[in-house]
């Protein structure tokens, strides 16, 4: 099985372990792999940062400059460049060359089929011995999430309580933690960034603040529902063309939303990174897709995704001119969600009705059959009523536009 790792380095010093106020030196090293793909390379950087970002807020610590003074050395050991079994005694004589006290080695590990692991120790630089004697080992959906693991690593230094439970396919311990975190999927290179939304309850359809209402947003009822996971941008031409292999779309560029998609070759799309990573990718609802558009349970009321203002949050017919733009140009919305109003009409993985069924309000999904499936979120192409958080359209599924495209979700 080939493995793909890069191995870092935390080094955390002191004039002593107890009895001094001076904060803690911090070093990250990184011991650079010629065989890496370029993501891994750009992620290992990206991880080491999120590290001293999260080191420096703590006051006992601070964080310096990386240094390449060991990279020769840490490269030598080919052992722990292949598996990841880091010897605390090369790494404790590592500190002491450093002068420090306590070194946290972190490796991270790719086994094929984009299964990521994260491994790290804790070492005392004097007696070589695992602090606790915890080995600790996790497994990540994809190696950028940096800003979880780095926030886990910071309680470990400070001595926050981790739950360490037995793994039986291994003699690693494996960390506990929330998945519930924003994460970016790596398939096919796609880096495609997925903000969690955390489930609530919300007023859907054509609520007070909103105005210019149609008459298939009047039936205003309250809906439950659960959480998960949305793209942050629409889908890109960049990742369309690493998953699906061509670029139907009119207007071109690798940054711009993909379009000229129909419904079905947009499941087919969540049906391939599916495959490929073994989560539950697909269309949202039409309630997932409003209740993240509103900000979730950061619901700020406002009219369009994120503002009151349309030409903060959207690309539509005054201020496009005529074309689509970018993803992620204009303001986000409370969760951190880009162009859900404006730019490209999306998909929505309901059948569409002209009224709200007033019972189906736990997760729904629409009605079971239909001719026309849901277009939220409005284009470059309309004019800024149509890009209300409330406002709807439809098409039949297998409609192609240059003002139509889609973002995914994922469902744990």
């Amino acid at each position: 099985m080939k493995i793909k790792s890069f191995f870092i380095v935390l080094l955390l010093s002191a004039l002593s372990l107890i009895g001094f106020a001076q904060p803690k030196k911090v070093a990250v090293y990184i011991a650079k792999n010629d065989g890496w793909s370029q993501i891994t390379k750009n992620n290992a950087v990206v991880f080491a940062n999120a590290l001293q970002l999260q080191v420096n807020q703590l006051p006992q610590y601070t964080a310096v400059e990386r240094s390449n003074k060991y990279l020769a050395l840490l490269s030598k050991d080919q052992a722990y460049q292949r598996n990841g079994q880091v010897d605390e005694s090369q790494i404790a004589e590592l500190g002491k060359q450093d002068g420090v006290d306590i070194v946290l080695g972190v490796s991270i590990l790719e086994y094929g089929n984009n299964t990521w692991y994260v491994v790290w120790k804790m070492i005392d630089v004097v007696t070589a011995n695992l602090i606790n004697g915890n080995y600790l080992m996790k497994r990540v959906a994809d190696i950028m999430e940096v800003d979880g693991i780095a926030k886990e690593l910071s309680a470990q230094i400070r001595g926050g309580n981790i739950s360490v439970s037995s793994n039986s396919n291994s003699n690693y311990s494996t960390l506990s933690y929330n998945a519930n975190q924003d994460y970016t999927e790596t398939a096919w290179d796609i880096n495609m960034k997925m903000i969690w939304v955390e489930g609530g309850e919300f007023m859907m359809g054509c609520t007070s603040e909103q105005s210019d209402c149609g008459s298939d947003e009047t039936n205003v009822r309250r809906v439950k529902v659960d959480g998960f996971y949305i793209g942050m941008l629409e889908v890109t031409q960049a990742q369309w063309k690493a998953v699906m292999g061509t670029n139907p779309s009119y207007f071109k560029g690798d940054n711009l939303p993909v379009e000229q998609v129909s419904w079905e070759e947009a499941m087919e799309f969540c049906r391939l990174l599916s495959n490929k990573t073994g989560k539950t990718y697909t269309l949202p609802t039409e309630a997932q897709w409003e209740y993240a558009a509103r900000g979730g349970k950061k619901n700020d009321g406002t009219k369009y995704a994120g503002s009151n203002m349309v030409d903060a949050v959207a690309w539509y017919t005054d201020n496009s001119g005529s074309s689509t733009h970018p993803c992620g140009t204009k303001r986000a919305n409370a969760l951190g969600i880009y162009d859900m109003s404006g730019n490209v009409w999306e998909w929505c993985k309901d059948w569409y009705s002209s009224s709200y069924t007033s019972y189906d309000t736990n997760n729904p999904t629409g009605p079971s059959s239909g001719s026309y499936r849901v277009n939220r979120g409005g284009s470059w192409y309309n004019y800024a009523g149509y890009c209300r958080v409330a406002n709807r359209r439809n098409s039949t599924p297998g409609y192609r536009d240059t003002d139509l495209g889609f973002r995914v979700v994922h469902l744990q």
